[in-house]
């Protein structure tokens, strides 16, 4: 009988780590090829991990609730092919090989070029062609311990000093939050402080990591108190997530909203007289929110100035459009499924990119890359019959749009024969914005961009 080691596979170029939430399979149970042997979950999204092999599972080695790296050994199956070793430590060391030449190629400086030194910043701002970054130490930390690093102020000397648990005594997730839970505990004891636990908020869109500590017990029980007419409500893990990211950019960004009127008679009567046709051409519904996503990518291809982060004191100017737009699920919870490089697709394809990211939402079935990497955000609050709202905003972005219900309405029509009163389909857009880098005048010009182009849509465009 051979053993083959089941590793936790990459889930994205930004994912470097997973909480296990659920085993399926344990310790004993037969396990066919393809077989779900567990679930984890990165962010928002849950995933599943099948098995390539046929066997019988032997042993696990994460409990619920902790997090593993990713290429970390989570379980071992016995398999009746002694060749499925041989196998898998032939692919291993290839990986490693790969991996190290890849390492090597980054580290090699043009020779024309003089030598820089490398700045420190936030994982969400690295390209991470490989997980890990080494220091000058010759340790090396993953993109997102290095982010909670400067989140809490710790600089590489401090870092370095923390003993690590993972593989050849890395530094991982819980090693840091450990480390800097403790801190904050005895700094607490000395200034006589309220007894609170500690949380670490990211910038980075959706994620929170005191959600993942293993410590932090997860409950779905109901309790009742009292006289039982009250319950206390376990939040559930996305809700928890949630949470954190709002109260984290409220505390960041310095809100402004910004609030104009458009009449869309135009848009609404195009999509009336083209949906059918569409649907039947394409098998897809068209809806506004494409429409939306198209009108926001041509605003910010116009005020690039949107479409930014903020690193500290500086501004990072994004040159993707990457169009998110909040998803409602039936949990009530929500989620952010993003459109890369929105700018670049043509109604048709908006459509369908639109429709499926919604779909797959609602069902659970998202990667983590597609959620993650947004510069620009879309809620369509208009859906609940909402005719404007003031949405916070989604970090690491500077602006989030709120679209209202579509409503007829009389207005005021200025014709060449004078001013006369009608019926038509207004909308109220609403622009928040991070007011330390967006000033009114950007972000009311901006606002005011996006109404002109849905207004002056063009009521004969063929798709």
């Amino acid at each position: 009988m051979a053993q083959y080691k089941l590793l936790l596979p990459k889930m994205g170029e930004s994912v470097a780590e997973a909480t296990v939430i659920r085993w399926e399979k344990n310790p004993g149970d037969n396990i066919e090829i393809d077989d779900i042997v567990l679930e984890v979950a990165t962010d928002k999204v849950d995933s599943e991990v099948p098995s390539p092999v046929k066997g019988k599972l032997v042993q696990q080695f994460f409990a619920e609730n902790e997090i593993a790296q990713v290429g970390d050994v989570i379980a071992m199956i016995e398999t009746e092919s002694q060749m499925d070793d041989v196998v898998q430590e032939e692919k291993i060391e290839v990986e490693h090989i790969t991996e190290e030449l890849s390492s090597m190629q980054e580290e090699i400086p043009a020779p024309e070029e003089p030598e820089e030194e490398i700045p420190f910043v936030p994982a969400t701002e690295e390209k991470e062609d490989s997980s890990f970054q080494y220091t000058e130490s010759g340790r090396f930390y993953s993109p997102l311990v290095k982010s909670i690093a400067q989140e809490e102020g710790l600089d590489l000397a401090e870092l370095d000093k923390i003993q690590g648990t993972g593989a050849e005594n890395r530094v991982t997730k819980n090693d840091l939050l450990n480390y800097i839970a403790e801190k904050n505990q005895t700094q607490r004891s000395y200034q006589k402080e309220s007894n609170q636990t500690h949380k670490v908020d990211s910038s980075k869109e959706g994620f929170s990591y005191h959600d993942e500590m293993p410590s932090q017990p997860k409950s779905t029980q109901t309790v009742t108190y009292g006289n039982g007419n009250d319950e206390i409500i376990e939040m559930d893990r996305m809700r928890k997530l949630i949470a954190d990211h709002m109260i984290s950019s409220k505390q960041t960004s310095a809100h402004v909203c910004s609030f104009v009127e458009a009449d869309v008679t135009n848009l609404v009567q195009w999509r009336n007289k083209v949906k059918d046709a569409f649907e039947r051409r394409e098998g897809e519904k068209i809806t506004f929110t494409p429409i939306f996503v198209e009108a926001v990518a041509k605003a910010i291809k116009d005020m690039p100035m949107i479409n930014i982060s903020v690193n500290g004191s500086q501004i990072i100017k994004k040159k993707d459009i990457n169009i998110g737009m909040a998803t409602a699920l039936p949990s009530g919870n929500l989620i952010v499924p993003v459109i890369k490089n929105a700018d670049q697709l043509n109604m048709v394809g908006l459509t369908k990119a639109v429709n499926d990211l919604a779909a797959r939402a609602r069902i659970n079935k998202l990667q983590p890359d597609e959620i993650q990497g947004g510069t620009f955000t879309i809620t369509n609050i208009g859906g609940f019959g909402n005719i404007m709202g003031t949405p916070i905003i989604n970090q690491p972005q500077v602006a989030i749009l709120a679209v209202g219900v579509i409503k007829k309405k009389p207005a005021v029509i200025e014709t060449q024969h004078g001013d006369m009163i009608g019926i038509r389909h207004m909308m109220y857009l609403s622009l928040s914005y991070d007011h330390r880098v967006v000033d009114g005048a950007l972000g009311g010009m901006f606002v005011r961009k996006v109404a002109d182009y849905l207004e002056q849509w063009d009521s004969n465009r063929e798709i």
